[in-house]
């Protein structure tokens, strides 16, 4: 990932509706929510959430489908994954063991045999 397009990801959910949202179409994935839903959901005016879509979708963090009326969102966990690994790429200077914690903070939210995945 170049530092331009990472700037505009962490940009993009540097406000708390965007984030809210990014948050909430990674937690649907990979059946994704449809717009109005999500504004529904978020309590935030239809207008409004369609231009926090634009922002989100700008910076590469999600994908709009349509199907028929409606437009279903989905995160761009290939996008997540890339920032992530930006984030932490020359962790600790190369130091494994003070990136551990990180990586075993991560391992659990992908885990759906985790006991807090199981509810």
């Amino acid at each position: 990932m170049e530092s331009d397009n990472a700037i505009a990801a962490l940009a993009a959910l540097a406000q708390s509706t965007r984030l809210d949202t990014f948050r909430l179409l990674v937690r649907h994935e990979p059946e994704g929510v449809p717009a109005g839903e999500l504004a529904r959901l978020l309590g935030v005016p239809q207008n409004t959430m369609s231009a926090h879509l634009a922002i989100l979708s700008r910076a590469g963090l999600i994908k709009g489908e349509r199907h028929s009326r409606s437009i279903i969102y989905r995160a761009e966990i290939d996008a997540l994954r890339d920032l992530t690994l930006y984030l932490v790429k020359d962790c600790c200077g190369g130091s494994a063991e003070l990136c551990a914690p990180i990586i075993t903070a991560l391992t659990p939210c992908c885990d759906p045999s985790a006991p807090e995945n199981l509810q």
